[in-house]
């Protein structure tokens, strides 16, 4: 049995995250602007012909996107540790969905899949650079610097460097713009070091958005399909909170959805605040739900929050399997 790869850095460290804003930050200090892409997010490791790739939750994705892990084997460095967001063009714009397809069982498809719609590996951080130097508590103006110069020698379709700006009219730009390639805008200051899994970053989107968990569901009134996903987030003392609901499902994915759901039923479902029974605005059927093993993502919009909960519906926008549960907490609203 082989020895596990000695990378620059542990494969588990975390991320560094983004806290949501209304507004790009432009107060004194200096500051990074760049697109908010809408792929996966990873950190990508690399010493010798060892090659890692991990999702934000800590998951390895190598295996679903082999001509990345072939990509990054082939360039010249021979170790770095890399931070940004795998994504798929499709019909000239990239593709969540396309991602979230080569999340599949069978190698044959994942292989397929890879041939027929290659990943790309956009980059806009560097936590270990090609002399085997540490730059986590280095300024972001030096990382980026070293950033740039890896990504030149490398000179490889499909690693590409993302853009950024210190003018805060081209990122208002970017940020009318989002909605296609992009979700918005991240602000990152010029003199921060990279502190993995802190929320030090500034993300600003034209909607508002959480991750939630998927803590349980109602049946339709009318027959034994799903008609609502109960959301949950997690508070601090580590208990799921029922948070909301959203039935903006279609149609003709109820009846697999269902089934989906019903692998997964398991009480308690929620372990902080629960979904209320019924009241004078719900009928006795309405106040049931099923609970659900807390495995399931989704990302939805809102608009307001009061008392820790979604003020009205909310629109589902995507599953994210790409996320794990534990990541879904109260920061997100805040």
């Amino acid at each position: 049995m082989s020895a596990p790869a000695r990378f620059l850095l542990p494969v588990d460290v975390a991320p560094m995250e983004a806290k949501l804003a209304d507004l790009i930050p432009v107060e004194a200090g200096g500051w990074q602007y760049e697109p908010k892409w809408d792929g996966f997010r990873c950190l990508a490791f690399k010493s010798g012909d060892a090659v890692d790739i991990r999702a934000k939750s800590g998951k390895p994705l190598g295996r679903y996107f082999p001509e990345l892990l072939d990509r990054l084997r082939s360039l010249p460095a021979a170790r770095f540790v890399i931070d940004g967001e795998i994504l798929i063009e499709r019909f000239g714009e990239y593709s969540f969905d396309a991602l979230q397809m080569r999340l599949h069982p069978a190698e044959s498809r994942i292989r397929k899949l890879s041939a027929e719609t290659p990943a790309k590996f956009m980059l806009f951080d560097m936590l270990a650079d090609t002399d085997g130097e540490i730059l986590v508590e280095r300024p972001l103006s030096a990382r980026r610097v070293a950033l740039e110069a890896f990504v030149k020698s490398s000179a490889t379709p499909g690693v590409e460097l993302s853009p950024v700006t210190m003018d805060q009219n081209q990122a208002q730009t970017w940020l009318k713009g989002a909605g296609g390639n992009t979700d918005g805008i991240v602000a990152k200051r010029v003199d921060g070091p990279y502190l993995p899994g802190e929320r030090a970053m500034v993300k600003v989107k034209q909607i508002r958005t959480a991750d939630c968990v998927v803590g349980g569901f109602r049946y339709l009134a009318d027959r034994q399909e799903v008609g609502s996903l109960l959301l949950g987030l997690y508070n601090q003392d580590g208990k799921l909170d029922h948070v909301g609901f959203t039935s903006t499902l279609a149609n003709g994915e109820r009846a697999a959805l269902t089934e989906r759901l019903k692998a997964l039923r398991e009480p308690p479902g929620f372990t902080g605040n629960a979904p209320g029974g019924p009241s004078r605005w719900s009928t006795e059927r309405s106040g049931e739900w099923e609970p659900l093993r807390p495995e399931l993502v989704v990302e939805v919009r809102f608009d307001h929050v009061t008392g820790n909960r979604f003020r009205h519906g909310t629109k589902l926008l995507r599953w994210r399997p790409d996320k794990a549960p534990r990541q879904c907490t109260f920061d997100q609203l805040s």
